[in-house]
């Protein structure tokens, strides 16, 4: 592990590359978990929230037969983003990285997207040529944040539209636990990291629950947040809230089966509810992906615990690294 990265490259095993469309305000942000020999990561996922867009994630559910993800897909575009994982399947083919079928290597490619096209081009959204670019551009470097990739096009506080929304992105953190023990006895520390595009219906609140992205009332409002203004004017008559999801990747290299990766998965949906209120609403799609590339031997209820904590502090770094878009 490298000490001066803390984004979810610090698992060894992981790259992150982001593809970015600046002009049609969208993008894609691809997790290489492509080992040696084709081999790939030990995953779960565990979704949340009224409004998901997915591909690929019923296999990662206990007692279906595919073990390990070779690559993870965070895109924009809504549905018609899910076309980028194509290109993620044609990169990692192109390098024998699949699972064995007795004919040829099929890559797994989970993906998860978010709603951006209110916000830029509605008719721009990644395709498979992105999905490819993002491969190619993937590193084991600290990873970007803000407006990048899948965080391009992100926003949050949509319950009076966009033009009352605060941008928000991608943010990534990390936890290394016992690193000075582990390291003078010469083994690895436990690390646990995730990447979270944060382009939630509601607020980005820090650990006070003070709002630090969200909904910006109109002058004389009677409310300050999300949450006030639902509870003091309802929802019936909402404009649509287009653009509500948070997406994202928990890592550890922790050694996991595939139902702990999953608890491991649920329980990163704590540090999301800590960062973003209200959240799992109708309008959004909340989809956390777990990796575990099994390096070290570590409990999955300690995994758990930090994998909420990393959440909570990647959202809110997605919501401090953003800039404004026009």
């Amino acid at each position: 592990m490298n000490p001066t990265n803390t984004t979810l490259t610090a698992v060894s095993g992981i790259r992150v590359g982001h593809a970015t469309d600046r002009q049609g305000m969208t993008g894609c942000t691809v997790i290489l978990c492509d080992g040696p020999g084709g081999t790939g990561a030990v995953a779960g996922v565990d979704q949340r929230g009224g409004a998901p867009g997915t591909r690929e994630t019923d296999l990662l559910r206990p007692m279906h037969l595919v073990q390990e993800v070779h690559a993870i897909l965070l895109t924009g575009g809504s549905a018609f983003g899910l076309a980028a994982a194509d290109g993620v399947m044609r990169y990692l083919r192109e390098r024998g990285v699949g699972f064995p079928t007795g004919v040829a290597r099929v890559p797994i490619v989970p993906a998860a997207v978010l709603f951006d096209l209110g916000l830029g081009a509605a008719d721009a959204f990644p395709d498979a040529a992105m999905g490819y670019a993002a491969c190619l551009a993937a590193s084991d470097a600290p990873v970007a944040e803000g407006n990048v990739g899948v965080g391009t096009g992100c926003s949050v506080g949509k319950a009076l539209g966009m033009a009352c929304a605060a941008k928000t992105g991608i943010g990534s953190a990390c936890i290394a636990v016992a690193a000075d023990e582990a390291e003078a006895s010469g083994r690895s520390p436990l690390c646990v990291a995730a990447l979270m595009a944060v382009n939630a219906f509601g607020d980005v609140v820090d650990e006070a629950g003070r709002v630090i992205a969200g909904l910006r009332p109109p002058p004389g409002a009677d409310f300050g947040d999300t949450l006030g203004f639902l509870c003091r004017h309802g929802i019936g008559d909402l404009p649509w809230p287009a653009g509500a999801t948070v997406i994202g990747v928990v890592a550890t290299n922790a050694r996991l089966t595939k139902e702990q990766a999953n608890k491991v998965a649920q329980m990163a949906h704590d540090g999301l509810a800590r960062a973003v209120r209200p959240a799992h609403t109708m309008f959004d799609g909340d989809t956390i992906f777990a990796v575990a590339t099994g390096a070290v031997s570590a409990s999955a209820t300690l995994v758990g615990a930090l994998a909420a904590e990393v959440t909570a502090t990647a959202i809110r770094r997605s919501a401090q690294a953003a800039t404004a878009l026009g």
